[in-house]
């Protein structure tokens, strides 16, 4: 009897789609969301193991002045803009996106930071139909406030990153 892969066995790694994305040559754009937070990062594969190049973190948007939750919509499309804006910085300028186990809702905060990382320049191979509608990006669903916080908030990033 063959021993089954540990991660597999506790349900945390699907093999078959993370060969899949291996097999692309391309980095992977790892996109993870908690309770409160939101982690981009950018992968390349390594014998030895994934190399981590490029990380934002959803709760880094506090130096910009984000004093809203950090695992929303708007929160998950600005932390796209910043690790795309630093992925960019680094070279890389397409990659391809790893939701993990993740439940892909169309339109959800996953596919927020897709369009952030879009609005910053990186070539991801998508369909248009998943990305959340401006009103969501911008926040208008949570507080019409919102929605200068994060224009102005996406305008520091990009003048950090220029």
């Amino acid at each position: 009897m063959k021993a089954i892969f540990r991660r597999k066995r506790e349900g945390k790694t699907n093999y078959r789609k993370r060969f899949a994305l291996i097999r692309s040559e391309k980095p992977r754009i790892i996109v993870r969301k908690s309770n409160k937070n939101i982690r981009i990062q950018f992968a390349l594969y390594d014998e030895k193991g994934d190399r981590i190049v490029v990380s934002a973190l959803g709760s880094e948007l506090k130096k910009y002045g984000w004093n809203h939750s950090f695992s929303n919509a708007p929160a998950a499309y600005l932390t796209g803009i910043m690790a795309g804006r630093r992925a960019i910085e680094k070279g890389i300028s397409e990659g391809v996106l790893d939701i993990g186990l993740q439940y892909p809702s169309r339109g959800g905060n996953l596919f927020s930071a897709l369009k952030g990382l879009l609005d910053a320049g990186v070539e991801i191979p998508h369909s248009e139909e998943i990305l959340p509608g401006e009103e969501r990006i911008y926040g208008s669903h949570i507080d019409e406030k919102m929605i200068e916080a994060v224009k102005e908030i996406k305008k520091k990033i990009e003048e950090e990153h220029a």
